[in-house]
């Protein structure tokens, strides 16, 4: 059996109620992602420069000029795949089959 005194028992509560409450911020976090997608999946930044092969810097440009929809989302970028798949259908590009079947794309 282990004894702790009052103070290092206190001390090892707040710890676990510290660690409770980022757990309940991450979770609170996640819920808003989930309400910004309506089933679609999100991207982000360096999804976005991977599949179109553009910098960061690029990236930025399309989203001053409004070319590509975006959700901030706890001070993050994201773009939504469908919209994006959209975004490239209007360059008249297509995303690789790989890439759709990732995203859950129809063929």
């Amino acid at each position: 059996m282990i004894q702790i005194d009052r103070e290092t028992f206190q001390m090892m509560l707040h710890q676990i109620m510290e660690r409770f409450d980022r757990i309940e911020n991450r979770l609170s976090r996640m819920n808003r992602q989930t309400a910004a997608l309506e089933g679609d999946k999100l991207l982000d930044n360096q999804d976005m420069c991977e599949l179109l092969g553009v910098t960061k810097r690029t990236l930025a440009r399309y989203r001053q000029k409004k070319l590509v929809t975006y959700y901030m989302i706890d001070g993050r970028t994201y773009y939504k795949a469908s919209e994006v798949q959209d975004f490239l259908n209007m360059k008249g590009k297509i995303l690789p089959a790989t890439i759709r079947k990732q995203l859950g794309f129809q063929s």
